[in-house]
């Protein structure tokens, strides 16, 4: 069921991004923050595809929502791996 996948991914991204930002906490490694911040990000784009594939199938299409937190997500990663290679 196309549910119960999507779900797993959202709560594994979550899951990530706050293990991450723990990581973070304890070592300070600028590194950990830019992926916690870039998977939580990845949460809020699959919360966007929950929103739109199963509470609005057809009212509206969140295509574009959907890719806006995911390309953030990802530019921040990269912006911070070149901010920490400097």
């Amino acid at each position: 069921d196309r549910r119960w996948r999507v779900g797993v991914v959202g709560v594994g991204n979550l899951g990530t991004a706050l293990m991450l930002y723990r990581g973070f906490l304890r070592s300070r490694a600028r590194f950990l923050l830019w992926s916690s911040l870039c998977f939580l990000l990845l949460t809020l784009s699959n919360v966007l595809l929950v929103v739109d594939l199963l509470i609005l199938p057809t009212a509206i299409d969140l295509t574009v929502w959907r890719t806006i937190p995911t390309f953030a997500g990802i530019m921040l990663l990269i912006y911070g791996m070149i901010w920490d290679a400097s």
